[in-house]
Parts: structure tokens; C-alpha cells; sequence
């Protein structure tokens, strides 16, 4: 069951029919598991308008209920705090990254009821230590201790200068001496490690720290001969191999994390099915690690393996050092005032082309909705190379061009942790522009295609990055193309761009509601 229930969670990334799904796995055609597949749909990944989020899950027996804001770090082996009641209100210091309605999702409460001495955003971000009252609704809830910074998640200025071949080559382990076929192509295991974080924006110390964690592939040798196929512990034979166990890791980070930030995810489901309220105090970056490790272990285990002497939190810190210390010199990473800079629809001016996908996942299942899908108006149905060309939407630097990816720094640093990113995806191998070029607002990028992930139509597929963090769509800061700007839908694809009193919405076919002219 825990198999099964692990597999479709990934398979959720594309379920959805549309003219993308840039999750770099097979979707699976069967019928069998509709039911349950809506169900997960419903638990885990519920619409941003909705009010029917996980918040619902019935709480577990509480591990720990805190009630201090400020957040606590793990210190391996120390007796936790011990459950206690609050009194009717939360006090509250917020976090980089909190909105109202993020906050209103954790605590179960209506954003009106988040109130603050000074003004707070409808929408955007909430400054960093602004102290809030909420009330407290909630029953018990699980550890309140901090064990990760969001920095050491998401593929942030702490991890810019990292480099993973090296790493790998002086731990002198296995993954150094590994190699795996993915796409076609023969790849190392630091090759494998560095292509799944540039995908997915994901630390690769973190990655490493997990892989020697749970099969010792980094600094030693597996003992156990399953590992060979599923060196995480996944187990599920549909994705076997180094790179297919990182890729759901991530996803079960991602969910995590993003689920946090927008407050549609706040319950553990652990391998005896036992539920867990999370605490509501916690940041994005210890969420994302309780929920990967609620899947391989029963409740009590978890709190042993996440808060006990040997602890993942001190595995980590011995393997990389303190990563608090690294996080005090870039967070808090998003700024209350972000804001994107200016740019264009990714298409030559002049030309109409559709929004065939409206604001869905930035790169696969549980990413922030970031993404917008657009096809030139006379694209022929199915996969192939169009000849039309996809421009930059802003200068910048390209930092990546491979298997459909084109990344662009807008700042122009020759990084991709560092301030605003910008993917285009599904990019043809033909004309595409070669990493180390300059671009300037309007440069040609390459040809829109169905290469990379996984894709039923030729379109491009664009995306923002900021400090490493997948940017949603809508707010705290609108993705704004030629002064279109993004709203989210109720679904995935749904949603729509909207210019002086115009809307297009995003379609799957090429109707006039979804033409957009530049």
C-alpha cells in the first residue's frame, strides 16, 4: 500500500491533460487508480481558493506544542519541548515568505482574523519579525523545533559556489564511481545529483546529505544490495535508479515546502497511516524535511531519526557544516518588497500566440504555480519544432541550454541561486541559444518544442525563479509579461492574464479567448 500510495503521488504531476506537464516522468495511461488518484489530489495538492486544505486532517498524539514563535533549532539528542496549552491567541513572529493567507491555511483561521499593531499586506509579503495575533483553534500538533533553514531546501545563494563533482570526488565513495543512463545519455552519479537540483531547484547539499543519510553512497559503500535500484528507499519499480529516487525526494520536499507557503498543506501522513499536525511556527524548510521522512517511518521513528541523538539534522551538519550559520548571510531570502523586474511575452513583437496553459506547477508536482505555457496561433497539434522563435522576456545572463532548458539569471550573474531566474522550457536542440551568452530583451532563445519533460504539444513553457525559490504566478509577486498580468485559477492550467481590462484565459486549443497579441 505505501508503495502504491508513493507512486501515485508522483504520477500526480501528470495527471492533468494539457499541452504540458514538465515532470520528467512517463505518466501512466491506466484507469484503475482514478479514484484514488482524486483523492490525493484533493489531500495534498487541494486549489488555492479552496478552503478544504489539509489543515482537516485529524491531529496525531502530539510530539511536541511549543508555543514560541521564534524559531528553536534542533539540537540532536535534547529532550523536546513538552506539549503545553496556549491561551487563546498565538503570538506569532513572521517569517521570510508569510502571506495571509499562507498563515491563515497553517493556523486554520480566516485571513481578516490575522491582525498585527502595524498595517499588514492584502497580498504581498509579510515584513520579516512583524509580531501577529492569531487565534488559536488548533488541537495538538507535532515539534515545533526547527531543522533545516529554507536556504538549505531550495537551490539558494548558500549552495551558489558548491561544487558537487568536486565534493563527491573527495568524499571518495560510491557515487563517485557510479553511472546511470538517463534520457539516453550516460551520466555520473555527481552528474545525476547536479542535473536533478539545476531541474528541480533543489540543494544539492541537501541531496547528498540524504543519499549517504539513507544508503551511505557518498562517503562509503551501500550495504544493502536493494539500494542499487533505490538507494532513497522509495522502492517503487516503475522508478528505478539514482536519478528517478531523487526526483521523488524532491517532490516530496517540494510539497512540503510550497505547501506551506501557500497553507494548503499542514498534515503528516506517516508509513502506519498515523496523521500529524504540523506545527504551525515551523518554517517552509523543516516542513519540507518532516514530510519526506513521514514517508519511510512510523511516527515515533520519525521523531528518533529527525530529533534524537543521531539525528539527520547532525548527519548534515557534520557532513556540511552549520547550515544555520550559511543561512545568517542570505536570509531572509525573499524580500518584503519583491518584486519581479519588467518583462516581455516570450515571442517576437507583433506575432499572436495562445496561453494554452494558465499559472500551474513551475517544474513538477507541488512547485509553486508559476508556470505559463504559450504556442504560436498556428502550431500544428502534437509534438514537433515550430519555426517560430522564443525571444527573452529580459536581458540577462544564460546559464544553462540542455535536454530543453534554458535558464537566464537577470541580473547577470553567472548563476543560477542568485536573484531573479527565468526557465524557458521544452527549447529544440536546434538554434538553441549556448549557455555564457548575453541576452538582451527580444534575443532569439531557440524554437518552442516538446523536448524536456514531458509534453503533448509543442510550447514553450516559462517559469520564475528568485534566490532559488520558485515564484508562484500570482501574488506576493505577479508575473507580469508586457504588462499581462497572471492570475491563478481555481486548477492547474486554469487561470488567466489580464491587460487594461482584457483577460485571456489559458486553453488547451486555439480559440480566441486564449489569442494574446504583443
Amino acid at each position: 500500500m505505501k508503495k502504491r500510495t508513493l507512486r501515485l503521488v508522483v504520477l500526480l504531476g501528470c495527471f492533468v491533460l494539457a499541452l504540458a506537464c514538465n515532470f520528467p516522468f512517463g505518466s501512466s495511461t491506466s484507469t484503475a487508480n482514478t479514484a484514488a488518484r482524486e483523492t490525493l489530489t484533493a489531500r495534498l495538492f487541494p486549489s488555492p481558493t479552496s478552503s478544504n486544505n489539509r489543515s482537516t486532517v485529524p491531529a496525531g498524539t502530539a510530539v511536541a506544542g511549543g508555543f514560541s514563535t521564534d524559531l528553536q533549532t534542533v539540537v540532536p539528542g535534547a529532550p523536546l519541548p513538552s506539549n503545553r496549552t496556549a491561551g487563546p491567541l498565538f503570538s506569532y513572529s513572521a517569517q521570510s515568505g508569510d502571506t495571509l493567507a499562507g498563515l491563515a491555511g497553517r493556523f486554520g483561521v480566516d485571513p481578516s482574523e490575522v491582525s498585527s499593531a502595524r498595517a499588514l499586506p492584502a497580498a504581498g509579503l509579510i515584513p520579516a519579525g512583524q509580531l501577529l495575533s492569531i487565534p488559536n483553534r488548533l488541537g495538538a500538533f507535532g515539534p515545533g523545533v526547527a531543522l533545516l533553514p529554507d536556504s538549505e531546501i531550495v537551490y539558494s545563494p548558500t549552495a551558489a559556489g558548491f561544487d558537487t563533482a568536486a565534493f563527491v570526488r573527495a568524499a571518495g565513495g560510491f557515487l563517485n564511481d557510479y553511472t546511470e543512463t538517463v534520457a539516453k545519455q550516460s551520466l555520473s552519479g555527481p552528474q545525476i545529483v547536479q542535473r536533478v537540483a539545476d531541474e528541480t531547484s533543489t540543494n544539492p547539499r541537501l541531496l547528498l546529505a540524504l543519499l549517504d543519510y539513507r544508503a551511505h553512497w557518498v562517503t562509503g559503500q551501500p550495504a544493502d544490495p536493494n539500494s542499487l535500484d533505490f538507494p532513497i528507499g522509495f522502492g517503487d519499480p516503475a522508478y528505478k535508479g539514482l536519478y528517478e529516487e531523487l526526483n521523488i525526494t524532491s517532490r516530496q520536499l517540494t510539497i512540503g515546502y510550497y505547501g506551506w507557503r501557500t497553507g494548503s498543506f499542514s498534515g503528516l501522513l506517516f508509513s502506519d497511516k498515523s496523521t500529524l499536525r504540523i506545527n504551525p511556527n515551523l518554517n517552509a524548510g523543516s516542513v519540507a524535511v518532516q514530510n519526506l521522512f513521514s514517508t519511510f517511518y512510523h511516527q515515533d521513528e520519525w521523531a528518533r531519526v529527525l530529533y534524537g541523538p543521531n539525528s539527520f539534522p547532525a548527519f548534515y551538519q557534520k557532513m556540511f557544516g552549520d547550515p544555520w550559520q550559511r543561512a545568517a548571510a542570505v536570509e531572509p531570502f525573499l524580500p518584503d518588497n519583491l518584486k519581479q523586474p519588467p518583462m516581455e511575452l516570450p515571442f517576437q513583437p507583433g506575432l499572436t500566440w495562445t496561453l494554452t496553459g494558465g499559472p500551474h506547477d513551475s517544474w513538477g508536482v507541488g512547485s509553486a504555480w508559476g508556470g505559463l505555457d504559450f504556442a504560436p496561433a498556428n502550431v500544428a497539434p502534437g509534438c514537433g519544432v515550430s519555426p517560430e522563435w522564443v525571444t527573452a522576456s529580459a536581458p540577462g545572463l544564460v546559464i544553462l541550454s540542455e535536454n530543453g532548458m534554458v535558464t537566464v539569471n537577470l541580473q547577470g550573474q553567472a548563476n543560477n541561486q542568485v536573484g531573479w531566474v527565468e526557465l524557458y522550457l521544452h527549447i529544440a536542440d536546434q538554434d538553441r541559444v549556448a549557455p555564457g551568452t548575453h541576452l538582451r530583451t527580444n534575443d532569439r532563445i531557440g524554437h518552442p518544442s516538446c523536448v524536456g519533460g514531458v509534453a503533448t504539444g509543442t510550447h514553450v513553457h516559462v517559469a520564475r525563479k528568485y534566490n532559488g525559490e520558485w515564484m508562484a504566478a500570482g501574488q506576493p509577486a505577479p508575473f507580469v509579461l508586457s504588462g499581462w498580468t497572471a492570475s491563478l485559477g481555481s486548477k492547474l492550467y486554469h487561470g488567466s492574464l489580464t491587460k487594461a481590462g482584457q483577460t485571456v484565459t489559458g486553453r488547451l486549443d486555439n480559440i480566441h479567448t486564449s489569442l494574446i497579441n504583443r
